[in-house]
């Protein structure tokens, strides 16, 4: 899964880079706020990219005395930091950029030049889009979008692809602004779509945080994953019952689980220590994320009499 998050992000700063460059030259002759916003907008994405990478990076280095679950959620926290900058700087100076224009009202000029570099634009995003949707489908089953995304351990594809998405409809609102003021002579439908470009990368913004806010604290591994667990715990005859099974993702692709269970009291500790090792063997063979599995004996909790 990191090689194919590293190539969904490479792609994506590689096409956010020459896009920056070009509405940047772009807002500069043209003076339109809409434009400067976007090229804001790719310029934090470049930023952004190059945080998730690192975050890729240092989340691959292997478990030591200080980390000893290993530096796998380096990722998440990377991930976090880059949904605050999409928030602080993207939507910050898009709104302001756009205030600006309203309150100093100019016309665009060179709308076509405007039209060529955003037509451009969407060609690059559009590219990159499609390297995140390939990766992003390759995990997400039959669910639906959105389901897949909030259900997704792996931060780096979805949060490139929630900036493609958003770079898209951003260029898209850019578009309808020039073309507006273009059509009417009126100044300040520039400026409204650099509004609404910071309003959009907000929202996209805050339900990054939201998301990756989970997995930094701590989330359990899919209810799929957690079921598996349940049903290798079950079918050993050595065990009379399961008092709980905790899952947490320390990366990606990497899984703690402890199991709470109840041995039958005729089985002799050496037995036990056996048994432990054939459960730890059987889940990892199955579920290879599961990196570290704590068995505890514990007797089961009696039945409430109702």
């Amino acid at each position: 899964m990191a090689h194919g998050s590293k190539k969904v992000i490479i792609a994506a700063l590689l096409g956010n880079t020459a896009i920056a460059v070009t509405k940047f030259i772009a807002a500069s002759i043209s003076g339109s706020a809409a434009m400067l916003s976007e090229g804001v907008h790719s310029l934090v994405d470049c930023g952004n990219q190059l945080l998730l990478l690192h975050g890729l990076k240092r989340a691959a280095r292997p478990a030591d005395a200080q980390f000893p679950y290993g530096y796998g959620k380096e990722v998440y926290f990377w991930s976090f930091v880059v949904a605050i900058s999409i928030f602080g700087l993207g939507a910050g100076v898009s709104i302001y950029e756009g205030i600006h224009h309203l309150l100093h009202p100019k016309p665009v000029e060179s709308p076509w030049l405007s039209y060529l570099v955003l037509a451009a634009s969407l060609g690059f995003e559009g590219y990159s889009c499609s390297v995140a949707v390939r990766e992003f489908r390759k995990t997400k089953g039959s669910v639906g979008w959105l389901t897949a995304v909030r259900a997704s351990k792996d931060p780096a594809i979805f949060v490139v692809l929630f900036e493609d998405v958003a770079a898209m409809a951003g260029l898209l609102v850019a578009l309808a602004g020039i073309a507006l003021g273009h059509a009417t002579g009126n100044p300040y439908f520039d400026g409204i779509a650099a509004v609404c470009i910071g309003l959009l990368l907000a929202g996209a913004a805050v339900f990054l945080a939201f998301e990756t806010k989970g997995l930094l604290i701590g989330e359990a591994a899919d209810p799929g994953v957690v079921a598996v667990l349940h049903r290798l715990a079950a079918a050993r005859p050595e065990l009379a019952g399961i008092s709980e099974i905790s899952t947490m993702h320390m990366g990606p692709d990497t899984v703690l689980v402890t199991i709470s269970a109840d041995f039958h009291d005729d089985i002799p500790a050496g037995r036990v220590e056996e048994i432990v090792c054939e459960l730890d063997a059987s889940i990892k063979a199955q579920v290879p994320a599961v990196k570290r599995l704590y068995v505890q004996a514990q007797k089961c909790p009696l039945p409430t009499q109702g």
